[in-house]
């Protein structure tokens, strides 16, 4: 099929598209993508209900959507090690692995050179991407369909979720629910419950997590404030946290917990994504810095405090009583710099208050209480 530039901007269905039975979406961002592209994923079923529509996406990230009752497969793509010819011989393995399911229709929902290549090698008569830069001129011979002047959505729709579902809808693909989802599967669910167990944490209690640690640490948060949280909260509420995070987090959350018997635990490294989403789901409250952790709690229905330095929080997330996001009053931000001046240091969070951050966590939690108050009185009347 010849190359076509379309623009469907002004249109939410300019091409007349053909029943798709096999639909592939390749999302090759990080974490926090994944989980906002869950909204993409369900416009697509929602539009060709009968149709197998599978994800592309970096392993282990598909762990996380393991469960989602909108996909059919989750294909992983993995960082593939050894001699040149054994690293050849796997990449020809998974490009004939991806032709032979013959799809339809592929969507690439990011820029990145990767995912547009995977897209041409797939071989898919329908080819959907965008134009990227200036220097990737040659995605137009990749793509059989380039969307120009994608424009974002404006609000009620979920900011971050915009960000793949602006590609989908260029097509005329959509959905009135933007919010992304997460679903636990039981054996997720299940082995969360022998964690928290460990951590005697019985079921019913309540208790929060805390995420500390970003992928940058421009983003992050001092050690000492976070233990001064932990404090504030259990002072308040005498309500415990559950520390989470990645193996290479593990040593700063069990300094964070450590002389905090019943107060703190880490269950940093001890869980897989499919688990860490399970632990957060039976948690009160999410705290955490700017990282994939917050957007999982929220696509979960967790409440969650966010804490927010350089970047904009308004292009990721949605702000209301049950999810808040905390910040310094300078005026520099949000700067979206790497850190002041591009230093990997931001002086904004180093200026955030301890009293900030636990008030927001305390109002949250306030608004729970009552909650359940009020719901109590009603059943008892």
């Amino acid at each position: 099929m010849p190359s076509m530039v379309a623009d469907f901007s002004n249109s939410l269905n300019k091409l007349n598209l053909p029943a798709f039975r096999n639909v592939l979406l390749i999302q090759l961002g990080d974490i926090g993508d994944v989980v906002l592209t869950t909204p993409a994923i369900r416009a697509v079923k929602e539009c060709y209900p009968e149709a197998l529509v599978s994800i592309l996406v970096r392993k282990p990230f598909g762990n996380l959507l393991a469960a989602d009752p909108n996909l059919f497969k989750i294909v992983e793509a993995s960082k593939v090690i050894g001699s040149l010819l054994s690293r050849l011989r796997e990449h020809a393995m998974f490009i004939w692995r991806l032709r032979q399911t013959h799809y339809d229709l592929v969507i690439d929902l990011r820029t990145g050179d990767h995912g547009a290549i995977l897209s041409f090698l797939t071989g898919a008569p329908m080819r959907v991407g965008s134009p990227g830069s200036k220097k990737q001129f040659w995605r137009k011979f990749v793509f059989t369909n380039i969307l120009e002047n994608i424009k974002a959505a404006s609000p009620p729709v979920h900011p971050g979720a915009d960000q793949s579902l602006r590609i989908v809808r260029g097509i005329g693909i959509d959905t009135a629910d933007t919010l992304p989802r997460l679903f636990i599967s039981a054996r997720d669910q299940a082995r969360a419950k022998e964690l928290l167990d460990e951590c005697k944490l019985a079921s019913g209690m309540r208790w929060i997590t805390i995420n500390p640690y970003s992928r940058w640490k421009y983003k992050e948060w001092s050690n000492a404030k976070w233990g001064e949280v932990i404090d504030l909260l259990w002072k308040t509420y005498h309500i415990p946290a559950v520390l989470i995070g990645s193996p290479n987090e593990a040593a700063g959350c069990q300094e964070i917990a450590a002389g905090r018997e019943g107060r703190a635990f880490s269950l940093a490294g001890k869980t897989t994504l499919g688990e860490l989403a399970a632990v957060i789901s039976m948690s009160s409250l999410h705290l955490g810095v700017d990282s994939a952790a917050s957007h999982i709690a929220a696509a979960l229905g967790t409440p969650t405090v966010t804490i927010h330095g350089p970047t904009d929080w308004r292009a990721w997330r949605i702000v209301n009583d049950r999810h808040r996001v905390v910040s310094s009053e300078m005026d520099c931000i949000p700067c979206s710099m790497m850190g002041c001046n591009g230093s990997g240091k931001s002086q904004c969070l180093d200026e955030l208050g301890v009293e900030t951050v636990a008030g927001a966590a305390l109002d949250i939690l306030n608004t729970i209480a009552f909650s359940e108050q009020s719901q109590n009185l009603s059943a008892d009347h």
